[in-house]
């Protein structure tokens, strides 16, 4: 695959990832894997790689922007991160096993099928409604969400951050900028031990396209995140749903063509 396509390929999937993850905290992997898999044929397990290496910039970066204008809730962040990292070094340690076409194909029907749950069903959940769960009954769920995020974070790297969302939103009854806040600031860390186990298993990656996918998804994450912080969240669901819808179908149609 020439230089050119790898940076047109890269950049593009680095726009899409970046606003999905300053807007609704996507993990970038849910855009950049699959395009990668299918548009490079790139070995799917070495795509989530540098989709979760990329993940790791843009996702802390937003969570400043979201922690600046108190949309950060990190005390109960916590706990769900502890079962997230540890469940994403056993779902890594599974995806090793996964042939690439099951990857490929879970994360092609998993960014459609999340996109159309955001148009159908978007989150107006409010800041008030966060006050009627107990600590401990946060804490429990918490942990279970964290461990179910944490697995699929690992395993496919697609889904994890928007999984995470709609954890935050419907279990914990989090509003969205705050769980968005939340869920960028948790995947900062779950991306980073998904991408340094994926590279230790699978050996280093393509350093063009990881650099190309970290900056692009770095700037674009960035931007969104300024204006996510602005926006209503009824605009954000719609953004970011049909943005997704868009993607998945792209690139499902696209994979469909050349097989």
């Amino acid at each position: 695959m020439g230089m050119w396509a790898k940076v047109i390929v890269c950049f593009i999937a680095g726009i899409g990832a970046g606003l999905g993850t300053g807007f609704a905290g996507m993990s970038a992997a849910a855009v950049i894997s699959p395009m990668l898999i299918t548009f490079l044929g790139m070995p799917a397990y070495q795509a989530v790689g540098i989709a979760l290496a990329s993940d790791v910039l843009a996702s802390a970066v937003s969570a400043y922007t979201y922690g600046k204008n108190k949309n950060l809730d990190i005390k109960n962040g916590l706990v769900m991160m502890a079962a997230v990292l540890l469940f994403t070094l056993v779902g890594s340690w599974v995806a090793s096993t996964v042939p690439n076409t099951t990857m490929g194909s879970f994360s092609v029907f998993m960014t459609m099928l999340l996109g159309i749950r955001f148009i159908v069903r978007p989150v107006m959940t409010t800041k008030e409604a966060m006050a009627g769960l107990s600590a401990q009954k946060r804490a429990v769920r918490s942990a279970v969400c964290g461990a179910a995020v944490g697995f699929i974070c690992g395993f496919v790297g697609a889904g994890g951050g928007m999984m995470m969302l709609l954890l935050l939103t419907s279990v914990l009854g989090y509003e969205l900028k705050t769980a968005v806040g939340t869920s960028v600031f948790i995947m900062a860390f779950t991306a980073l031990t998904g991408a340094v186990s994926h590279f230790a298993i699978g050996g280093a990656p393509d350093l063009w396209c990881l650099a190309l996918c970290v900056a692009s998804t770095l700037l674009w994450a960035r931007i969104a995140a300024l204006f996510a912080n602005k926006a209503s969240a009824k605009t954000l669901n719609r953004a970011v749903g049909v943005v997704l819808t868009t993607l998945g179908l792209a690139i499902l149609t696209v994979d469909l063509l050349r097989g």
